[in-house]
């Protein structure tokens, strides 16, 4: 009444824990090809099992049987490069009983022995840990350790490290034929015993003094169980100790797709094709050479021809590294973009032209003048220096935390924006002036050579090649012995004054020609224009700098004259940029558009006057300003006033324009 359940303990997994359960028998129909054998009525014996089922269909037929065929869809599981159908099959394997080993493994990341990096992949480790099964160990194929098992004519088993020392063992005379076993150790197994028997185990060497344990496992999550908890495993068991202690876990390299990379899928990018380039016809002959599945070839090369029209361009090894350092984020993907890695290479150019700039402007300093002397520091070479410790200790910290996307963005935003953009740009003007005294111009080259030879070694481990190339020419120079940069200590970070008052200028400097050039792309002010400024709320402090760094406001922002306005006095209609609570302004009168200058600066307003409301909706809710953290309200309401200050000063503005319209 209820129907019939069929079951084959021999042929499904989870029949298989049924028959476990209730002693039943098993039986297997299958030979080793996939054909049915003596165990089914002869008429099917012989038959592909897609045959044997046509055939019992039919019988069933004839016998007035078959009420009805109907089609479904059912999961079934394939061969990934043969796609043909799995099926399970009762085969007599080796295994390894895994309780005794798993136990210890767990407490050590338990107890702290071992750490992974981020933490939270010791969850994966445990969620697999505790719920681990016996291990298959052999396998069928024709590479690997060979199992080291030994069997006679009667089907007696021996075990040992060869066949002489199973005979010796098993007391077995010379004559008694033994045959090995053909299958070998699965590669897990094998890799899982790499830390110590590359050292020579199960020898007592010096290098496995020396070396085990080792200290760091850099590895990617997928593998957390097939590898690093197996090496954990065995060498607790073996060498009586963890083989490491820490485990520092990076994502998976995708495609651009977010698919993972696989030959079969044709998506794989050959790290040598990124360095040096390769052309359309090579990269889809090696997308499509040895396929597995033949029928994905057209739509490999038609999404390679879409993905890469014109091939690869050459990258280089260093732009192809600091990208992947870039990239090394604690999520579990990373989807690799042609475009970052473009932008690495105009990084290495822009390293390049700034060591070219560096070498040509420090030949004179072993001629003439400039060759001893005192050396007299200027504001900029104060301000260089503590940026650079600044980047050094960042640096540090991140290595230390393996954050390798974060130190090489410290660096990378040091090298690109501090050094080159605007420490480059603030020494011009000392090297190229002959108003400069000789004791600058010395201080200012020795600052480049330092700083620049420094940092060559804090970016030497993420871009090894064009470090090591600008070294060797400026190492000489720079009075360094040494064969190469590689023996180079690496910068230490040691104590910082960001607060000086040279550093401090150089920031305020920074702000005001940062200002300047916001309103030049504002109001499209050609950049080589000189411009009038006036300061409005001016601190004696910023009084002093404009006097002091004239020469660099002049050759640097293109700034003509600074003039200090008086509280009380009304400045013209001007074009205004902040520098903190000072007022930065552009005299307007026949450098701009006036009504394109209202139409920006009141849509400025109607944005600030957006997020005054909505501060004050947040300190107009009770629940907000009852609940709150009282900092927080604190910070809201100076928002609010922040707020205010800025559309007077809007206001202020737009009511110049009026004058010049």
């Amino acid at each position: 009444g209820t129907g019939c359940v069929k079951i084959t303990p021999a042929h499904d997994f989870n029949d298989y824990e049924i028959g476990k359960r209730h002693g039943l028998a098993e039986i297997n129909i299958f030979t080793d090809d996939a054909a049915l054998n003596d165990a089914v009525p002869e008429a099917y014996r012989g038959l592909d099992r897609f045959d044997a089922r046509k055939a019992i269909v039919a019988e069933f037929e004839s016998l007035g049987l078959l009420e009805k065929v109907e089609d479904y869809t059912v999961k079934i599981p394939r061969g990934d490069r043969s796609d043909a159908v799995i099926e399970p099959y009762l085969t007599d394997q080796w295994y390894v009983k895994i309780q005794p080993l798993a136990e210890p493994a767990i407490e050590a990341v338990k107890t702290g022995r071992v750490r992974f990096v981020p933490e939270n992949w010791s969850k994966t480790y445990f969620d697999w840990m505790y719920n681990i099964q016996d291990w298959c160990i052999s396998r069928q194929l024709w590479w690997g350790h060979r199992i080291p098992a030994w069997y006679d004519r009667d089907g007696g088993i021996y075990v040992g490290h060869t066949e002489q020392d199973v005979r010796q063992k098993h007391g077995l005379d010379d004559t008694l034929e033994l045959t090995r076993d053909e299958d070998v150790l699965d590669t897990w197994f094998s890799s899982a015993l790499w830390p110590f028997s590359t050292l020579g185990w199960p020898d007592k060497t010096a290098a496995l003094d020396d070396f085990y344990p080792g200290s760091v496992l850099v590895t990617a999550f997928d593998i957390i169980f097939f590898w690093v908890a197996r090496m954990i495993m065995m060498g607790l068991r073996f060498m009586g100790d963890v083989p490491f202690r820490e485990v520092y876990i990076h994502g998976l390299i995708r495609d651009q797709d977010g698919q993972k990379m696989s030959k079969s899928k044709g998506n794989v990018l050959d790290p040598l094709d990124l360095i040096d380039g390769v052309d359309l016809d090579t990269l889809l002959e090696k997308r499509t050479t040895g396929l597995m599945q033949e029928h994905l070839r057209p739509k490999i090369e038609k999404a390679t021809r879409k993905q890469f029209p014109d091939g690869i361009e050459e990258y280089g090894a260093d732009a192809l590294r600091f990208t992947f350092a870039s990239l090394a984020t604690t999520g579990r993907d990373i989807r690799f973009d042609l475009g970052r890695i473009e932008g690495y290479k105009h990084f290495c150019n822009k390293l390049w032209n700034a060591a070219h700039y560096v070498l040509m402007n420090t030949e004179a300093c072993s001629e003439g003048e400039d060759a001893e002397g005192e050396l007299e520091y200027s504001a900029a070479d104060h301000w260089i220096r503590a940026r650079f410790g600044v980047a050094v200790a960042a640096a540090h910290k991140h290595f230390a935390e393996y954050r390798l996307d974060l130190a090489s963005q410290a660096i990378y935003e040091f090298t690109w924006h501090e050094f080159c953009d605007w420490y480059i740009e603030l020494s011009k003007p000392v090297l190229q002036s002959d108003q400069a005294n000789a004791g600058r111009r010395r201080a200012t080259r020795k600052t480049l050579l330092e700083v620049l030879e420094s940092l060559l070694r804090l970016l030497h481990p993420l871009m090894p090649f064009v470090t090591e190339e600008i070294w060797q020419q400026l190492a000489p120079r720079a009075g360094i012995d040494g064969p190469t940069i590689m023996l180079q200590p690496y910068p230490e970070a040691g104590a910082v004054d960001t607060d000086s008052e040279a550093v401090q200028d150089i920031e305020w400097l920074r702000r005001f020609i940062l200002g300047v050039r916001q309103i030049r792309g504002e109001m499209d002010i050609a950049p080589g224009r000189p411009l009038p400024v006036m300061l409005q709320g001016a601190s004696d402090a910023e009084r002093r700098r404009t006097e002091t760094h004239a020469g660099l406001l002049q050759h640097v922002g293109r700034v003509e004259s600074v003039a200090i306005l008086a509280d009380s006095e009304a400045p013209p209609a001007s074009a205004t940029a902040l520098i903190g609570d000072t007022r930065l302004l552009v005299p307007m009168q026949g450098l701009i558009d006036v009504d394109a200058e209202r139409q920006r600066l009141q849509k400025q307003r109607n944005k600030v006057e957006a997020d005054l409301a909505r501060a004050r909706g947040k300190l107009g809710n009770p629940n907000f300003v009852n609940n709150a953290p009282a900092a927080v309200v604190t910070q809201e309401r100076e928002r609010v006033a922040s707020f205010q200050r800025t559309i007077a000063q809007l206001a202020e503005q737009l009511d110049r324009l009026e004058a010049l319209a």
